[in-house]
Order: structure tokens, then sequence, then C-alpha cells
């Protein structure tokens, strides 16, 4: 479908893909705000650990808003010098959160800690779930019609996002209905499985041309 675009129909698309770049990285500032800020006054580890995941996120957004400029000057073009750095900080963030995850939930663990509440962690995980559904769709629409395995491999990337939503979801829901004292914990360690795995993806694809394989 690609080769029928006319060269004006593909930059308006790569313009569009570039703006739900930018939305990501602005939107994933505001969640990380709110739910770490949120995450800290109802002693919840699992939402911290959400917000904290949006701050990584940015700087991994700021490296797919650049992979998708340059892919539209040089469409050939393997990934540069600046995307590998931030592949390398993400990839660095995201183990420092796991580290983070685990030990503050063991020690919650040990000494039987609960959060005050983990409404807001309900609340926040279904408005991101609504949110990354529409970035993997128009993600998706665009990278099929510009024929971008780059964009849609991006946009697969863009599920391991509601994967860490719903454990948000579940982790607080679920204590708002039993208020089972581990709930949190366990939460923030499934986080913790998630980040890791990211945070290695991220130093595999540094070494590498090869792109995203989430999920």
């Amino acid at each position: 479908m690609a080769t029928t675009l006319s060269h004006t129909e593909k930059q308006k698309l790569y313009k569009f893909a570039f703006g739900l770049a930018v939305f990501t990285i602005f939107y994933n500032i505001a969640e990380g705000l709110v739910s770490t800020y949120l995450g800290y006054e109802a002693e919840s580890l699992t939402l911290f650990g959400f917000g904290a995941d949006s701050f990584i996120e940015v700087v991994s957004g700021l490296g797919i808003a650049h992979m998708l400029y340059r892919i539209q000057q040089h469409p050939d073009s393997n990934r540069n010098k600046f995307e590998r750095t931030a592949l390398r900080v993400t990839g660095f963030a995201f183990y420092a959160l796991v580290v983070l995850l685990v030990v503050t939930a063991l020690y919650n663990i040990g000494t039987g800690h609960k959060p005050e509440s983990t409404f807001w962690g309900v609340v926040i995980s279904v408005i991101s779930i609504v949110v990354m559904l529409v970035l993997i769709y128009g993600k998706t629409k665009v990278g099929t019609q510009l024929n971008s395995d780059a964009i849609l491999a991006d946009a697969e990337c863009t599920r391991v996002c509601i994967y860490m939503s719903v454990i948000l979801l579940l982790s607080s829901g679920i204590y708002e209905l039993t208020n089972f004292a581990y709930t949190d914990s366990i939460g923030s360690l499934a986080l913790a499985y998630f980040s890791f795995k990211e945070g290695k993806e991220c130093f595999d694809k540094a070494k590498s041309d090869k792109l995203c394989t989430c999920g």
C-alpha cells in the first residue's frame, strides 16, 4: 500500500506518527508526575513504581521520536548514536527501578506494610489502558500505511505499557476489595519483572539494529 502513496501523503503520515510520539512523551510526563505523587502519598509501591516507569518511558520516547525523524529523512538508515545512547540510558534506568521495587517490596512484605489506599491506582490504570490502546491503534494504522516495520515494532512495544497498567489495575483493585496486605508488594514485583525485560531489551537493541520484539 505504501508504494501507492505520494510523497506528500507519506510526509503527512510521518508527521502524524511523530505527533503520536510527542503525545506519548507528554502523556508519560503527566502520568509519571501524578502516579509518583499519589503513590507516595498513599504509600502504594505499585502506583509509585508505575509512575517511575512512565518517566523512564519519556527517555525511550525521545529516542523513538528521533528514530521517526531519521527514517523520514533516510528510510534505509540504521540506528544512530543518539538512539543507542537513549536505549542504554533507558536500560540502566529500568534496572535501577527493578532494584528499587524488589528491595522495597521485600521490606514491605517483611514488615507487613499496607498502602493507605489504592483507589487512584485503579483510576490511573484504566485511563492508561484506554490511552495506550488508542496509541497502538494509531501507530499500527500509520505503520501499515507506510509499510514501516519500525513504526509497527514501536506499536508492538507499546503493549508492554498495557501489561503494566493491567498489573496496576489488578493489584490496586484486589487490594481495594480484599485489603490483602501483600497485594501491593506482589504487584510491584510483577512490575519489576517487566521492567527487567524492558531493560534487557533496551541493551540488546543498543548493540544491534534489530527492531523491538517486546510483548
